[in-house]
């Protein structure tokens, strides 16, 4: 119940209320989309004095990017227990939270918003995306990656972010498939790589022998064995047939 009594907030806590407000509305809609008097009238305060405490929007949208930025990054921290598929399922879903909780906000967040061209949200973009790739190597027990690794979870990091936001748009596929999938995504991806490279197989190999038949990398080798199962057997190609010897044309008649 409210009593009609409007309480006085501190300058730190006023500023931190429009963060959220704008927040909330840029996860509703584009930050292109939302104006300072819409903000103030969330807020329940006047246009001035949202300009009391930022600048402009774009400043706002920064503050609120900040906020997102860290809590998007905050996603990806897990604890380092049991095997790693199961580790990276929870992370997906955490990440999908924050993706269907925000919608065109975390579209702003990845592509800019208003503030493209902005180094400081190009920078905060890139913390996320930093902080994303550290706690993978941590799940890895790896410090210093050697260059075959830092692809691998560079591109699954790149992967995952183009991943929700294609799925943004329409939302066309379940969202619970496309978490699993990315985690057969990463088991795919660092597969290759170690197949290429022994460094890359003395990491990849100790995670799968700690992989449960239940967990999502042996229901990846599954899928793969059952898709294998289904191709048409490889015909082994006939032998060549020897040549024939060319018959010598005959003789030409003379006259």
């Amino acid at each position: 119940m409210t009593t009609g009594v409007r309480r006085r907030m501190g300058v730190e806590e006023r500023r931190q209320q429009l963060i959220g407000v704008a927040l909330e509305l840029f996860s509703h809609r584009s930050p292109d989309h939302v104006s300072i008097d819409e903000i103030a009238a969330a807020a329940g305060i006047s246009r001035p004095l949202v300009y009391h405490y930022f600048p402009g929007k774009q400043s706002l949208y920064e503050a609120a990017l900040r906020r997102a930025a860290d809590e998007l990054a905050e996603r990806f921290v897990e604890p380092r227990e049991g095997p790693l598929g199961a580790r990276l399922l929870r992370v997906m879903t955490r990440f999908f939270d924050f993706v269907d909780e925000h919608g065109p906000g975390f579209f702003a967040l990845m592509r800019g918003g208003p503030a493209v061209g902005s180094s400081t949200a190009n920078a905060m973009i890139d913390e996320v995306r930093q902080a994303a790739y550290e706690q993978i190597l941590a799940h890895l027990s790896i410090q210093s990656p050697p260059p075959r690794l830092e692809l691998v979870v560079r591109s699954w990091v790149s992967l995952a972010e183009s991943t929700a936001l294609l799925w943004l748009d329409g939302r066309r596929i379940p969202r619970g498939e496309l978490e699993l999938q990315l985690v057969h995504d990463f088991a795919a991806l660092a597969a290759v790589s170690a197949a290429y490279d022994e460094e890359m197989a003395g990491i990849l190999l100790p995670v799968l022998a700690d992989e449960p038949p239940g967990g999502p990398f042996a229901d990846l080798l599954a899928r793969l064995t059952d898709l294998g199962a289904s191709l048409p057997a490889v015909r082994t190609p006939a032998p060549a047939a020897a040549p024939v010897p060319a018959t010598p044309l005959p003789a030409a008649r003379t006259a």
